[in-house]
């Protein structure tokens, strides 16, 4: 029997404290006020004095209320009844479906000892050309999507949500606002996969504790899966805002700030979820796809700085389409050798090409003489942005390596691309379009 307090300390927002013995670190209490009962995680201990955010805010709480710690940290339900099912950041049905109570499990566990992580090996296949041809996607990975306000991340990865071939999908929305969540809601019901994906929804009006549950609570449920053999794809949006959560609870815990007042433990904070990414021997495995905004497009912003430490490589998301350079799948090299004879070639050379197009590109702007070179690169530049950059082109790997052929066909000669003999004779359009 846990003890009741009925003493605070203080309040200070929504961080209460309280005077107690035989508590943890990260422990649920439940703290009951004139306007009811809320839940409190304890975030601070100093010997005897600890401190507790309680989830629904301070307000209405008074120094006489009674608190009464649980003996538990967070815990969230663990079934198969998640699936097709969406939830708040601290596990209640926001679907208006049963409350699930049963096998509960902890939740901000421990991460997956490296000794027993086994090499990456499958590549994970989305539909979008800029992912599965250029920086392919690896089972078992951590990327993050890094972009800026106003562009379109949720959209990319409700559609990877859609088309990824994974067995299940776990979409954690941290700070949406309420038509970004209706968008996945609509976009995963009407293409059919809502029934393979369980949503965690934390909303801009919601608890800002909510939001930093949300990773540990779809982290913890998609290790549980993976040990069942399940190949896991968590998407997580936005992790910026996860910061600023942290930061928010930073200041009010009135802890020394660090870089723009971010805490000094950012870092740990967010490689304890990200290298939740695991491939298990003999089972599943959990993908980690997490979106970040850059606030004014800064990459050293101390969020997208301190994420690309932890990563494996990040996606630039600009002008609505993922950006070539920049981009990197620092995994990429451990699948792409073994879906075609081509892929790595055509990458490489494509790439090359498209560079040399952005030379062309400044020569012209800046009123340059336009050899024919110049005008095939041209060419060759838009057909590369618009049948592949476009987020909207949606094609197999296979497809689209069979584009890249009939792109460079249409521009260039077969000796203009720097491609192999041997590829070419095998690869090269019989029918081109242009010489």
């Amino acid at each position: 029997m846990r003890k009741v307090y009925s003493k605070i300390e203080s309040i200070a927002g929504n961080v209460i404290t309280v005077t107690a013995d035989d508590v943890s670190y990260g422990e649920l209490a439940l703290v009951t006020s004139g306007y009811g009962r809320s839940l409190a995680e304890v975030i601070k201990l100093n010997r005897r004095e600890v401190a507790l955010q309680v989830f629904t805010g301070g307000r209405g709480i008074s120094t006489g209320d009674e608190v009464r710690f649980l003996g538990h940290p967070m815990q969230v339900s663990f079934s198969d009844d998640l699936l097709g099912r969406i939830f708040t950041g601290s596990g209640k049905p926001r679907d208006k479906g049963p409350e699930l109570t049963e096998n509960l499990i902890e939740i901000g566990g421990p991460s997956v000892n490296p000794a027993k992580r086994i090499i990456p090996r499958n590549m994970i296949r989305t539909g979008i050309p800029m992912i599965d041809v250029f920086n392919s996607l690896v089972e078992s990975q951590k990327l993050p999507i890094f972009s800026v306000s106003g562009e379109p991340y949720n959209q990319l990865l409700a559609r990877i949500a859609m088309q990824a071939e994974v067995d299940m999908i776990i979409l954690g929305g941290m700070g949406l606002k309420y038509d970004d969540y209706l968008y996945f809601k609509d976009t995963l019901e009407e293409g059919g996969a809502l029934s393979r994906t369980i949503f965690f929804v934390h909303t801009a009006s919601d608890p800002i504790v909510e939001c930093l549950l949300v990773p540990d609570v779809s982290l913890a449920v998609a290790e549980r899966f993976a040990l069942k053999g399940k190949k896991v794809l968590v998407l997580l949006t936005d992790m910026t805002n996860f910061s600023d959560a942290l930061k928010e609870i930073a200041i009010t815990m009135e802890q020394v700030p660090s870089n723009r007042g971010y805490p000094g433990d950012l870092y740990s904070q967010l490689a304890a979820r990200y290298e939740k990414a695991v491939d298990f021997e003999g089972s599943g495995s959990i993908t980690i796809l997490g979106a970040t905004t850059m606030p004014g497009d800064d990459v050293t912003h101390p969020v997208p700085d301190n994420t690309g430490y932890i990563t494996e490589g990040q996606y630039y998301l600009r002008n609505g389409r993922i950006e070539p350079f920049g981009s990197l799948s620092r995994l990429k090299q451990l699948v792409n050798s073994d879906t075609r004879e081509d892929h790595r070639a055509l990458m490489d050379g494509m790439i090359k090409l498209y560079a040399a197009y952005l030379e062309s590109v400044e020569k012209k702007s800046m009123g340059f003489r336009m050899s024919n070179w110049d005008n095939k690169l041209l060419k060759y530049g838009v057909m590369f942005e618009h049948e592949m950059m476009d987020l909207s082109v949606n094609i197999p790997l296979e497809k689209a390596l069979d584009k890249g052929w009939s792109i460079l066909a249409a521009c260039f000669t077969r000796e203009e691309t720097g491609l192999r003999t041997e590829l070419l004779n095998r690869f090269w359009p019989e029918e081109t379009r242009s010489a």
